[in-house]
């Protein structure tokens, strides 16, 4: 798994499953929030696999997908929800970690 971290309160990775969950919460990350769509490719994991071994596990999930379409106002209101809410550190995921890092990025304005 590539974890790269953006500072103390998130990092991002690629797609990860729901045999990741037990190393990410080892690794000290309180919650998780996935950036990828269900169904975007062939054999992905669906979130809702991911959301059941986190949530076995004790780590908060969440899932605010977007797309080649591109990232809505409503999507951007919804991860900073996350960011407010969900204990950190946090990881975010999507299908190689630049749709997480994106959003992460056009929230900065908003929480500062």
């Amino acid at each position: 798994m590539d974890i790269r971290q953006i500072n103390d309160e998130y990092s991002v990775a690629a797609q990860i499953t729901a045999e990741d969950v037990k190393e990410i919460k080892e690794m000290g990350f309180k919650s998780i929030v996935c950036h990828r769509p269900d169904g975007e490719a062939e054999g992905q994991p669906e979130f809702a696999s991911v959301k059941a071994e986190a949530e076995k596990l004790g780590l908060e999930i969440r899932h605010v997908p977007f797309g080649a379409e591109g990232v809505s106002q409503d999507q951007i209101n919804a991860f900073v929800d996350c960011l407010d809410e969900m204990p950190r550190p946090m990881l975010g995921y999507c299908r190689s970690g630049a749709r997480s890092t994106k959003i992460y990025e056009l929230t900065r304005h908003i929480r500062n």
